[in-house]
């Protein structure tokens, strides 16, 4: 690729994702996410590209920040797919500090959630889904009988976890508004792609109730591991130096999320 075309700049979302399945496999996420990335960096450096978006994440914060989290905050991942994030934000620091030409980007994603509103594109997990919303549009459709909640013992509102969703149509254009930043400037800088409001496991599921009319069984089981109590942003950083800000609420997830679940019941199959 880097032969065949005149690339000026990369976005970096390759990576495995699922903070429990960390836990279990640590040394399959840091053969493919760290060392993965050492060797796209080096094919990046061969053919003079320095200019990169890395797909970072909240989980590269401590256990004991406070939230709202700001990106000044001490990092101090407590799962093996946090920690393979945090490593990889270090390795491309050094590549800066090595050459100051070098221009990065670190996207600290919160929750992603929805889907293009025309139905055409949307979110496909093989196996069960690790992620809620797919969880539960499968579930809506009727793919799966019931939705699996793990853990109501957290010390927040309801027992159950808050994150902080963010439509997938804002975390991409955050993409944009960072890209044509690094195009102008060198230097590392990190920012939070969040809303700003921390919504719990039943607050989403009662919104998806109440934005598309089904009923969303649900079980209560265990924490899973790796997992944190509640994780929200302040994009404050984002919106004064990127000129971005999260415009999408918590029923256009919802409502885009079910729209391409109905779509395609089968998902792309």
């Amino acid at each position: 690729m880097f032969c065949e075309n005149d690339i000026e700049a990369v976005i970096h979302f390759a990576g495995l994702k699922s903070v429990a399945e960390s836990v279990a496999m640590p040394l399959k996420y840091y053969h493919n996410n760290v060392i993965g990335t050492i060797v796209l960096c080096e094919v990046m450096q061969k053919h003079g590209v320095k200019k990169i978006v890395f797909s970072s994440s909240a989980t590269v914060y401590g256990a004991n920040d406070v939230p709202p989290l700001t990106e000044d905050m001490p990092l101090g991942a407590v799962n093996p797919y946090g920690r393979t994030k945090l490593m990889i934000e270090d390795i491309l620091r050094d590549m800066h500090a090595s050459d100051s030409e070098w221009s990065v980007v670190l996207l600290r994603y919160f929750n992603p959630l929805g889907a293009h509103k025309s139905g055409k594109i949307g979110e496909d997990p093989n196996d069960i889904p690790n992620n809620l919303m797919p969880y539960i549009t499968q579930v809506a459709v009727g793919k799966r009988e019931k939705l699996s909640v793990y853990g109501s013992d957290y010390e927040t509102h309801d027992g159950t976890g808050v994150r902080d969703y963010i439509h997938v149509v804002d975390l991409a254009k955050g993409h944009i508004r960072a890209l044509e930043k690094k195009m102008s400037t060198s230097g590392v800088a990190a920012y939070n792609l969040g809303t700003g409001t921390g919504y719990s496991v039943l607050d989403v599921v009662k919104s998806f109730e109440q934005a598309t009319g089904c009923k969303i069984p649900y079980v209560i089981t265990g924490r899973r591991p790796g997992d944190v109590a509640i994780c929200y942003a302040d994009p404050t950083k984002a919106s004064l130096e990127l000129d971005w800000r999260a415009s999408k609420g918590l029923g256009d997830m919802c409502k885009d999320s079910w729209n391409w679940q109905k779509n395609n019941p089968n998902g792309y199959d």
